[in-house]
């Protein structure tokens, strides 16, 4: 499918989603997120990724934030109808079931920070900004930044960052727990291709099924979390990739042919 905003190549078992609107920063109008949710359903149908990249187009900006120009005279329906609307994009992107790696090459505002963090995690270039800034334009964040960021930063400084509109360097986000790895900006594709291409190297269907109780996990007690981690644990058995990977562990073998099977 031809999208006016998004950029969707596969190579290699690598999915690259880049969000391209770069003469308006990456800005999140609806039709590009209505772009990105059609790009995750392409990836999420297509076997040949296993993995994905996420990214914004040029050297500024990873996603500026929402469209202002768009949300400026929204009335409270269609400011509702517009944070569902991101909400259910992001929340695909969380949950998709292949490792989606944030390439934050700039700034990640407001609905920038909130995408990202629908990501499994962020490698950032020391260019990049993080912030969530929506009280100082009279709004809340609307696509999961007040659940989202104190998940990854902890209560107090998610509080903290979002009363007072705060923008931060990719150094203290990184600090903060915000992101897993700081880059030099021609380092930040090469760094997130690395990484990539660790995961490939691993069972596709246990990587997938680890996503899903780690997310699963987060949101139950943890009764409740082991129960489903036994559950995916022995799903595994019968598959096989863990045939294939035990196998090759008695054998002493390094290479192992994983099938996705």
């Amino acid at each position: 499918m031809e999208f006016k905003n998004v950029l969707l190549k596969k190579e290699n078992g690598i999915g690259y989603v880049t969000i391209n609107r770069p003469k308006a920063l990456n800005a999140l109008n609806s039709e590009t997120l209505t772009e990105i949710d059609l790009a995750f359903d392409e990836v999420a149908n297509d076997d040949e990724i296993l993995v994905v990249i996420l990214t914004g187009a040029g050297e500024k900006s990873f996603v500026a934030g929402a469209d202002i120009s768009e949300m400026k005279d929204m009335n409270v329906i269609e400011g509702r109808k517009f944070g569902l609307l991101g909400n259910k994009v992001f929340r695909k992107i969380e949950t998709i079931e292949k490792p989606v790696i944030a390439a934050v090459n700039g700034f990640a505002l407001g609905g920038g920070c909130e995408i990202s963090m629908a990501c499994d995690f962020r490698i950032a270039s020391t260019k990049a900004k993080f912030g969530q800034p929506e009280v100082g334009l009279g709004i809340t964040p609307g696509f999961g930044g007040t659940q989202r960021l104190a998940r990854h930063v902890g209560l107090g400084m998610a509080k903290e960052l979002i009363y007072t509109a705060r923008i931060i360097d990719a150094q203290e986000a990184y600090r903060v727990g915000l992101v897993n790895k700081v880059v030099e900006p021609e380092e930040l594709l090469p760094e997130a291709n690395k990484i990539a291409n660790e995961i490939l190297k691993n069972a596709p269907i246990a990587v997938s099924l680890c996503k899903q109780a780690i997310n699963r996990g987060m949101q139950v007690d943890m009764d409740t979390a082991i129960a489903f981690e036994a559950e995916v644990f022995g799903e595994c058995f019968s598959t096989e990739d863990q045939t294939e990977g035990m196998t090759a562990f008695v054998e002493k073998r390094k290479e192992k042919a994983f099938k996705n099977k």
